[in-house]
């Protein structure tokens, strides 16, 4: 004869508000959308990828390399799940931006308006706020 002894899990719940919620969701969508293209962009050397890349001074290869990370990170930030992933994707996103924008200033690379330093940094801003944003199950603490 065998007793179960079932074991009592309680978790505590903190409901996000809907407005943060949608905020996160919207600003997370632009920046998957947004990443996942240029790494898509960049695998299949779309555009202009191949002169910016030999404007700044990197080989070629360098867009595979970006490009595969890109499209890894994307997809890892629409996963349900893995907060320690998504902290690394966005911390990864965060510098691929700010070195885009440093190799653009650095090699006198502006190109129309300022486009090669503000489209990196805008995407930088908008992984912090979607950091930021993120609900509080998906936070490590």
């Amino acid at each position: 004869m065998s007793k179960m002894v079932g074991v009592e899990t309680s978790m505590k719940v903190y409901p996000q508000p809907l407005g943060k919620r949608v905020a996160y969701w919207s600003v997370t969508s632009l920046l998957v959308i947004a990443i996942a293209l240029s790494g898509i962009g960049q695998l299949m050397q779309f555009g202009g990828n191949i002169d910016l890349v030999k404007n700044l001074g990197y080989p070629l290869y360098v867009l595979t390399i970006l490009g595969i990370w890109k499209v890894l990170g994307a997809v890892a930030l629409v996963v349900p799940g893995l907060p320690r992933l998504k902290e690394w994707v966005h911390a990864g996103i965060f510098f691929l931006m700010t070195g885009a924008a440093c190799s653009h200033a650095l090699a006198n690379d502006y190109g129309d308006y300022g486009f090669n330093l503000i489209l990196p940094l805008s995407y930088a801003a908008l992984n912090m706020l979607s950091w930021a944003l993120r609900p509080s199950n998906r936070r490590l603490s």
